[in-house]
């Protein structure tokens, strides 16, 4: 009966979604009567200028020599537009044609987006982070370039030669060259007071035996990598894996050469040192707080710190963050208007993940990908008249995986769950079809990197042979006799974990384990699964993109991937089994596409044989919701997450 009620739901979602399709921005909106006369610059601090409306994709791409800019900058100091982009600026490219139908935009509006995680706005960092060279729609399909203007990987794949925008300058005026490449590498990356391990990415072949890239500078616009190996997968890397951005190569060092000892004495940063709450000496403690890599562009702590994003972090209070357009931002649509079209993002923080639902449903988000879920599209659909449309595109994770933590410092706990029978029999006791009517409405896919097949009776026979006794109670000991607990502990990060992992703990409560659940901070939970503290947890990964190599090793394995990431210096050695795997993960990672894909698939059929972590389904849809008057969003058939990324092509129009 209930699977019954839910298969009729799922129809009723469908309809509600094929209806909403076919009501597309080109027909009538159901707008409240009070909002009918409302003009997009009502949503904005300053008025909209009508700009050219030639879609780009048939518009001439020939030099541009009149540029324009938003209003908003009219009464600033600035010079003139032309002067603050690069001679070689960038003619935006983030969404392949055939997943955005782009039309050059008007300036003005502020963009409303909402989060319920402190000091952080995954749907902000996303829009904002710039990395080197892209991938447009992040599809790995092809890569040009975006920071700097082009790049080559030689015959030999070990040298990358990198050519940077002539011009190009960070968001406090000051020039962009390979003087910043210079100082990021042999004063940061190579400083081990700053950054004791040398990140692996970086080294020949993306391996920990790898050297470190050697720097080339040939003039303030052209610099090359060298590594000792080959390293056909360096550029994807670059392009889009773990969303790493510029950063770890390019800093602004006429800003931060005022926290580093090599260019300012250690006697004048004390006092700095000593405000920041450090002990006398530990300017590298100093220079690390100052120095604002990209995944922390949305902590209160980047305010004022020169970056080359479309928006800049300006003010933060206790709820809110917001960000305002960057004056020298590199890149221009094809009429030669400055980018980005929108003036301002303001981020709301909430306490939970339903209150993120709550305001979602009443109007007051213009723009919510990340908290947004399946499980309240219903409630999204209903509730569209507030003035947003709520779509469903293509997820680019697999949003609920399992993880029970090899490494955790337990022996009985390691003697099961190192034991690939117990982990194949948790995998069986997964009922897909249940998974996807009851959490995705039939929105979603069993994985093919795990076997699907759904046998309870098979699951307890395992459990068995492993002599995981049942006592009188009906519950399963270790095989050592002692009482065997499953606990999990998860964050709200999205709002399907928690449904999903109450789904699953009655699934494996039905094999006679006992399965527990709590749901913790989501700051607290990262910092307990990076000491190694969580035994089982929940969250998504990549696994499904082949350029991420994203296996969520530092979720089942975090010793072992220490271990791995540090050289063997730390963490706890894995077995041969778990090394040959990371050796295939290194070997997909140092590849170029065409090979890295062909090890991925053998990565794949390792997966569906060792369980190493439990990926019950794929091809979920996201959910995406959007102001009604916003333009350039991306077509359903893309990621959703590449909405985020084309963030600075966003107008408000009618």
């Amino acid at each position: 009966m209930r699977k019954t009620s839910l298969i009729i739901l799922s129809i009723i979602l469908a309809a509600i979604v094929l209806l909403a399709g076919c009501e597309d921005s080109a027909t009538t909106v159901n707008t409240p009567a009070a909002e009918e006369n409302k003009t997009p610059s009502d949503n904005a601090d300053t008025e909209q200028t009508p700009v050219a409306t030639e879609p780009a994709e048939t518009a001439e791409l020939k030099e541009i020599t009149e540029f324009n800019q938003s209003p908003f900058l009219n009464d600033k100091s600035l010079p003139p537009v032309k002067d603050r982009l690069p001679k070689d600026y960038k003619i935006t490219n983030e969404m392949p044609a055939g997943l955005l139908k782009y039309e050059n935009g008007t300036y003005g509006g502020t963009l409303r987006t909402i989060t319920s995680a402190v000091d952080w706005d995954a749907d902000v960092f996303v829009m904002n982070d710039e990395p080197l060279i892209n991938t447009p729609g992040i599809l790995g399909e092809e890569i040009t370039g975006n920071v700097v203007k082009d790049f080559k990987m030689s015959e030999d794949q070990k040298t990358f030669s990198f050519v940077m925008r002539e011009g190009l300058k960070w968001s406090d005026g000051q020039p962009v060259t390979t003087d910043d490449v210079k100082f990021t590498v042999e004063d940061v990356l190579l400083n081990t007071d700053i950054t004791p391990i040398f990140p692996v990415y970086l080294r020949g072949g993306g391996v920990p035996e790898g050297a470190p890239f050697k720097l080339e500078i040939a003039d303030q616009y052209n610099f090359k990598l060298v590594f000792d190996r080959p390293y056909g997968g360096l550029a994807i890397r670059l392009a889009i894996q773990g969303w790493r951005g510029y950063s770890e190569l390019l800093q602004p060092a006429h800003y931060l050469k005022q926290f580093h000892t090599k260019y300012t004495p250690l006697d004048k940063l004390e006092p700095l040192i000593k405000k920041a709450g450090f002990q006398p000496g530990e300017w590298a403690k100093l220079f690390n707080e100052k120095d604002i890599t990209s995944g922390e562009l949305t902590s209160k702590k980047a305010i004022g710190f020169p970056v080359l994003y479309p928006w800049v972090f300006v003010k933060s209070t206790e709820t809110t963050a917001t960000f305002e357009r960057n004056p020298y931002y590199f890149k221009v649509d094809t009429a030669g208007n400055q980018l980005p079209y929108i003036d301002k993002i303001v981020s709301t923080m909430v306490q939970d993940i339903e209150m993120v639902s709550l305001k979602t449903i009443a109007g007051e988000v213009d723009f919510s990908r990340e908290s947004a879920a399946l499980v309240k599209m219903p409630l999204y659909k209903e509730n569209e008249k507030s003035g947003y449309k709520a779509l469903l595109a293509n997820m680019h994770v697999t949003p609920t995986d399992i993880f029970l933590n090899m490494t955790f410092d337990d022996k009985s706990w390691q003697s099961v769950v190192q034991d690939v029978r117990f982990r194949k029999a948790l995998n069986m006791a997964l009922d897909r079809d249940e998974i996807i009517d009851a959490i995705y409405y039939g929105f979603a896919a069993p994985s093919v990197i795990a076997d699907p097949t759904f046998n309870v009776d098979e699951a307890n026979k395992l459990l068995d042979e492993m002599g995981m006794k049942k006592g009188a109670d009906g519950i399963r000991t270790a095989p050592d006799g002692k009482k065997f607990t499953i606990p999990f502990e998860v964050g709200a990060q999205a709002p399907d974990i928690v449904p999903m992992t109450q789904l699953v703990v009655e699934m494996w409560k039905a094999l006679g384990l006992n399965v527990t659940m709590k749901t913790i901070d989501q700051a607290l939970w990262t910092t307990r699964n990076t000491a190694n503290e969580l035994r089982a947890t929940m969250i998504w990964t990549h696994t499904p993109l082949w350029y991420m190599g994203d296996w969520g090793i530092g979720n089942w394995a975090p010793a072992w991937e220490r271990w791995r990431t540090t050289g063997g210096k730390e963490g706890v050695e894995p077995p041969a089994e778990v090394k040959a795997l990371f050796t295939q993960i290194d070997t997909a990672a140092a590849a170029a596409p065409a090979e890295a894909q062909k090890v991925f698939a053998q990565i794949k059929a390792d997966f569906v044989e060792k369980n190493w972590y439990f990926i019950p389904i794929e091809e979920v849809k996201q959910p995406l919701i959007v102001n009604d008057k916003l333009h350039n969003i991306p077509t359903e058939e893309s990621f959703a997450i590449a909405a985020n990324f084309s963030g600075e092509q966003f107008w408000f129009g009618n």
